[in-house]
């Protein structure tokens, strides 16, 4: 049986803190362009550690969203944490709440990969605590690393990071639309239900978001649906 003590769940999580020191970097250099504070951006890493959820932070920042529809559209990004926690809730060791409670604060689409193949009945309290511990310091770190060479880069160069932004969600998009119609179909509902919001000007950016996510969700599921039925 494969060993899963502290130490191995670090060798196993290094490839994820690996894998989030150009992703972090990023977030740090867009935080420091949208105006944020090295310790307002370090701080979002730590406590809110989704990286989808805090690059549309960002965003909405930008646009001048209210606090509380920045709260909302990262909760139904994030939302999807509910079945991965509970989920993974089987496949760890029996444990104290208060324990559990920690690690499933931790959990991000990577390191529930991590520690839902691994191999065995149960896993182990301190192998997924060194899965999440290295691959959340990494972020963190990261995160201030890319912050602080923001702020050396020239006036010019900081404003044009801001397109970087764009970049990175056209990345993180594309990968999951090939081969999957499903992903490519609620792509572009979400994309025609916000242009319709946004040149309509019937809602606010957050709210055409947030609304836009939901309604082409929604719009996808019942078509799915009656083609089971079908």
């Amino acid at each position: 049986m494969q060993e899963q003590g502290f130490s191995s769940g670090v060798k196993a999580g290094a490839s994820i803190a690996i894998g989030y020191f150009p992703v972090a970097l990023t977030f740090g250099l867009l935080a420091k362009t949208t105006g944020l504070s090295l310790i307002e951006a370090t701080a979002m890493s730590i406590f809110v550690f989704a990286g989808a959820a805090q690059y549309i932070s960002l965003s909405l920042i930008t646009a001048g969203v209210l606090p509380v529809l920045i709260v909302v559209n990262t909760f139904i990004v994030n939302i999807r944490h509910f079945l991965m926690t509970a989920a993974l809730n089987e496949k760890m060791e029996p444990d104290a709440r208060w324990k559990k409670a920690l690690y499933a604060f931790g959990i991000t689409d990577e390191t529930f990969t991590v520690l839902a193949t691994q191999p065995g009945v149960k896993v182990r309290t301190s192998f997924a605590a060194g899965v999440i511990i290295i691959s959340y310091g990494s972020w963190v770190g990261f995160t201030s690393l890319g912050h602080l060479i923001g702020a050396s880069l020239p006036a010019f160069l900081q404003a044009s990071m801001s397109i970087a932004l764009y970049a990175m969600f056209v990345g993180l998009l594309v990968p999951s639309m090939k081969g999957n119609r499903k992903v490519v179909s609620l792509a572009l509902i979400a994309a025609l239900f916000n242009s319709m919001f946004y040149f309509t000007g019937w809602l606010s950016t957050g709210w055409a978001i947030m609304v836009s996510t939901l309604a082409s969700a929604i719009f996808i599921e019942m078509i799915s649906r009656k083609g089971v039925a079908a």
